[in-house]
């Protein structure tokens, strides 16, 4: 169980940079094919909103996958007595 969450962990670190990678590569072009004007604009702000909000969740997927493949999780509380 501990190599799985190590190797999925490595996964984590990996997925975070690639998925924004991905996600900036949509919004361009889904704003450059956009009409010009306000159909563009309005497709700016939406990708602009939707990429504010997942450059944190991106970040902590990173953080994340640091810490499963650090071997933080390899020893979990089992009762509240523990933390």
């Amino acid at each position: 169980m501990k190599s799985i969450k190590k190797i999925l962990g490595l996964v984590w670190i990996i997925l975070g940079p690639a998925a924004m990678v991905f996600m900036a590569w949509q919004a361009w072009d889904k704003i450059s094919k956009a009409e010009a004007g306000v159909a563009q604009t309005n497709t700016a702000l939406q990708w602009g909103i939707i990429l504010l909000i997942f450059i944190p969740i991106a970040i902590g997927l990173v953080i994340f996958g640091k810490y499963a493949l650090a071997g933080e999780y390899d020893k979990l509380p089992e009762s509240s007595e523990e933390i």
